[in-house]
């Protein structure tokens, strides 16, 4: 193995694939806002805490980036003591956000600008497959990017989709994925708000449901916390209110009708304004009134 990896941002995704990488041999250099999450990181064995994106930069040859958006993105690259000024010429910077395609692409502009490689590689999968390898990866960008980076992406992640030699390909379909994604947790809530609503078991209605045609992933693992009364947010109500939105902003330019979409993040929307923001993307279904949900056992 020849790059050194970096990673930055210990959140939910971003420590399961810290822990990847370090199974497969990496020792990671990690950094997070929270200089105690890294720390307790390190202590575990296999890794460094950096006490500075910039720190972190000057070692790497690859730093895999994994935090919200691409306010936090810019912020890691070029806020103050950022990353892009302390990377060596020729390392990779890896981008695992949901963000516009428009703004990846015109990243990968200003590294290459600064000598600097760049994958467009958003993530999907959910923080038990980030821990255990098994993710997905919607990646583009230029094969000297790849060449350097291949390794450490493949090993954090089941599956790594190479989908174009240049960024916004990654981004376009991870942004496809989050208009299914939110579009089923709003579905899935509806029917389970509707099942409440009219008295049947709520236990039952998701055994049958789940051994059945109308079954999606996010059915079974969301409604799962909503029978278990459990709202640690996972993925945030407020995720799908920004994914939502990128959806429909990237339709919106090609004028592009997205119906279920539109009603959807109109629901996320709705839990936000009515104080559910930061809890799990399930609580959508607290929208719905006259319904009595599970409470913890």
């Amino acid at each position: 193995m020849t790059s050194v990896a970096g990673l930055v941002g210990l959140g939910a995704m971003g420590k399961g694939m810290a822990q990847s990488l370090r199974r497969a041999g990496y020792a990671p250099h990690v950094f997070d806002v929270r200089p105690e999450i890294a720390s307790a990181f390190a202590e575990e064995g296999g890794a460094f805490a950096s006490p500075s994106l910039a720190a972190l930069a000057g070692q790497c040859d690859v730093i895999v980036s994994v935090v919200v958006n691409a306010a936090q993105t810019e912020a890691v690259l070029f806020g103050p003591g950022g990353c892009a000024a302390a990377m060596r010429p020729g390392s990779v910077f890896v981008m695992c956000s949901t963000v516009d395609p428009n703004w990846s692409i015109a990243l990968e502009k200003r590294l290459h600008a600064l000598g600097l490689l760049y994958i467009d590689a958003p993530i999907s999968g959910g923080a038990a497959k980030a821990a255990s390898g098994e993710m997905t990866m919607m990646t583009s960008g230029a094969p000297a990017a790849y060449a350097k980076a291949e390794s450490v992406l493949d090993a954090m992640a089941g599956k790594v989709y190479k989908l174009g030699d240049s960024a916004g390909a990654g981004s376009k379909v991870k942004i496809i994925n989050q208009l299914l994604a939110g579009v089923h947790i709003a579905a899935a809530a509806e029917a389970m708000a509707l099942g409440l609503r009219e008295g049947v078991d709520a236990a039952a209605l998701y055994e049958v449901i789940t051994h059945s045609a109308g079954n999606s992933w996010m059915f079974e693992n969301r409604m799962a916390h909503v029978l278990a009364a459990d709202y640690t947010p996972l993925s945030a109500v407020d995720i799908f209110v920004k994914d939502l939105g990128l959806v429909l902003d990237m339709a919106r330019a090609s004028k592009f009708p997205l119906p279920l979409s539109s009603t959807a993040h109109q629901m996320f929307m709705q839990a936000s304004t009515a104080g559910f923001a930061t809890e799990d993307d399930s609580a959508v279904i607290k929208i719905f009134p006259g319904i009595e949900l599970p409470k913890k056992s």
